[in-house]
Order: C-alpha cells, then structure tokens, then sequence
C-alpha cells in the first residue's frame, strides 16, 4: 500500500534541504518505499560530542528529519504537519562511518501521526531508535 499522497523523489527531498541543518549535518535521502524513507548521515566531527562519538542530537535530528518529511509527503496540500513528540533511545556509540535511519509509519490519523525510526550502522547494528509524533495541522490562508 502506498501512503504517500505528494509525488516526490530523492532528488527533490536532497534540493530541499539546502541551507538547513540537514545540509549542515549532510544528511542525503537514499532509499524511499511505498511505505518507509531513508536517509544517510555520516559521523564525522560536525556530528561529534565533546568526547568523539556520535551525538544523541544528531541522531535525534535524523530521526525528526525523516518523520517530518514523510508526514508532509502524507497528507494532502491543505495541510502540513508539525512535530509534537520525539523520544529517542540510543543504543550504541559510534565514532565513524555512516549511519541510515529509515522510517515507518506506525499511524495515519486525521489529526496526529506516528512514525518509528531505526538508525543503523553499516553493519545493520542499531545505534538508536525514536518514535516521533506528528500534529496535522490545515493551511492558513487570508
């Protein structure tokens, strides 16, 4: 079944992402579904903590990157969503390499989505996972 309601492709998403904090923290869309979204992020010194391993906010960025994305290509072009909710848990450290999150909805409401993001390493270990909520909201117009 696929759940998006906006025709989109990488492409679009990565040209989006211009002068943003997810060009800063180079993250790159690389795989889309019917039904899920990943993106890439690598974990270099701009995603670093003091002590030389991956931030929790970085992955937290990912995680509400790719939810807020995904719940915007949801819903029709009289609406758009917002976060509300994010959690996270992190896993495992990593201090290089490259993470994927990949995202899946888990509620498609009228009013709120649910959307759970997996972070893995390049071994398909996970080193966090997040579950984000969304608030629909309807354009404003005058």
């Amino acid at each position: 079944m696929d759940i998006w309601q906006q025709t989109f492709s990488l492409d679009d998403l990565n040209a989006m992402s211009k002068n943003t904090l997810v060009e800063h923290l180079n993250i790159q869309y690389c795989a889309k579904t019917n039904h899920s979204l990943s993106a890439s992020m690598p974990v270099t010194s701009y995603t670093h903590q003091p002590f030389g391993m991956l931030h929790g906010g970085a992955s937290v960025v990912l995680a509400e990157t790719l939810a807020s994305v995904c719940g915007n290509m949801c819903v029709d072009k009289k609406h758009y969503c917002v976060g509300i909710e994010i959690n996270a848990n992190h896993i495992k450290g990593k201090k290089q390499g490259v993470v994927i999150g990949t995202t899946e909805v888990i509620h498609l409401g009228k009013t709120t989505q649910i959307w759970q993001v997996d972070i893995k390493d390049e071994e398909q270990q996970l080193i966090a996972t997040s579950r984000v909520t969304l608030l629909i909201k309807k354009m404003y117009t005058k």
